[in-house]
């Protein structure tokens, strides 16, 4: 079996029941509503959601994001890959470039074929908390000022609750980028994941408030033994009830009571733990405005193995390779 519609997908996602969000068939169901073509594939054990952009003259990218499972990268692959060859080069991709579902320092490049790309999709470094444990030690695992922020926003009257108002929270994120700098996905994006995800149980909306009027909110995602928090928003009402850290708890409360382990932050700048501490207080640009936040519920901080590339067209690759670079 080759290329596998969506029903068979899922079906065979029930064999890896820890498969990461981005390889999850709702993902690229949106990601298909926004430019992106998935194409899934099954060869023998492995298998892999592959996302198609269109570029001019009929020439795609193939991206690969977190793919499921390690059996893709053992020896006795070939014939995975292949397949995997077969389907980009169907669908004209100048290169593929694979994510893997891996930290850095677990993963080894086994094929001659990948090459290091220089540069990621998803930001590879974030924190990740165990929370397979108590309420009452993951809250001891905490930097002290966070737990007091998490308690005063309960003493302050904030409240957190299931929410599904999507189009105040994409409100509330267009808030959010044009005061922290980062850019805002549409209304009808959101829309999207919600009705994708909520309805299996593998994706809530949460707001915070205060006698009933928002103050923030988040979208969280889970599936198996794991979490991710994705999107966040805050308005420039009521922040000193710092409506954010409890927002954040609850949600960090709602994985745990799914039966998740792990709750993935997602994102901080890519930076040593060294330098990120030496410089949080007088750094706000990119992601370093969240890690302050983000570091204050403890955990550790993690890099994710770094993208491959594997090439079909080597040409237009170095012609992309410039021209992203000139972008940067």
């Amino acid at each position: 079996m080759t290329e596998v519609t969506l029903t068979e997908w899922n079906q065979f996602l029930t064999k890896s029941p820890d498969v990461h969000l981005l390889q999850m068939g709702e993902w690229g169901e949106l990601k298909k509503d926004f430019g992106w073509k998935p194409v899934r594939i099954i060869s023998g054990d492995a298998g892999a959601q592959i996302l198609f952009r269109h570029l001019p003259l009929g020439f795609t990218i193939g991206y690969m994001p977190k793919a499921v499972g390690s059996k893709q990268w053992a020896e006795g692959s070939d014939q995975f890959w292949r397949e995997v060859d077969f389907i980009c080069k169907k669908n004209r991709a100048i290169f593929l470039k694979i994510e893997p579902d891996s930290w850095d320092s677990a993963f080894r490049i086994l094929h001659s074929a990948f090459r290091i790309s220089p540069h990621n999709i998803q930001p590879p470094r974030t924190i990740t908390l165990d929370i397979n444990d108590s309420e009452e030690n993951i809250l001891a695992r905490m930097k002290p000022k966070c737990r007091y922020n998490i308690r005063l926003a309960e003493k302050k009257g904030v409240t957190v609750r299931a929410w599904d108002d999507v189009a105040a929270f994409h409100e509330m994120m267009t808030v959010t980028g044009g005061r922290d700098g980062f850019g805002v996905h549409s209304k009808e994006y959101y829309q999207r994941a919600y009705e994708l995800f909520n309805p299996k149980g593998t994706c809530e909306l949460l707001v915070a408030e205060y006698e009933g009027k928002p103050l923030a909110s988040l979208m969280v995602f889970a599936n198996a033994k794991r979490a991710w928090y994705v999107y966040g928003a805050s308005n420039n009402e009521e922040r000193n009830r710092m409506p954010t850290y409890l927002l954040q708890w609850e949600a960090i409360r709602w994985a745990k009571a799914r039966g998740c382990a792990e709750y993935d932050l997602w994102g901080v700048p890519d930076e040593n733990e060294e330098t990120l501490e030496a410089q949080f207080e007088s750094r706000h640009d990119g992601l370093w405005g969240v890690y302050r936040f983000k570091r204050g519920f403890g955990g550790q901080l993690k890099r994710a193995a770094q993208a491959l590339d594997r090439v079909y067209n080597p040409l237009l690759y170095w012609a992309y390779l410039k021209f992203i670079g000139n972008r940067e």
